[in-house]
């Protein structure tokens, strides 16, 4: 298997209103980006896992990505 790269929408639940995010993962499969998501959103805003929704989750180009280090790493592969 090689490492994807993939661009995750989505929302979840804060303490009064709900926020949107969209995030540019690196991983082997959409469920472990979907873990990946749950980790850093979970530890970073206390959120529990049941109120963080996917909207959306694609496959994208290393070259599409927004994020540098997204990019620099998918570059050091080839």
């Amino acid at each position: 298997m090689s490492v994807k790269v993939f661009r995750v929408k989505g929302r979840f639940k804060g303490k009064n209103e709900e926020f949107k995010f969209v995030r540019e993962i690196r991983a082997l499969s959409e469920e472990e980006a979907k873990e990946i998501i749950y980790s850093t959103i979970g530890s970073n805003h206390k959120v529990k896992r049941h109120h963080i929704k996917f909207d959306e989750i694609t496959v994208i180009s290393p070259n599409k990505a927004s994020d540098p280090t997204i990019r620099y790493l998918s570059n050091l592969e080839t």
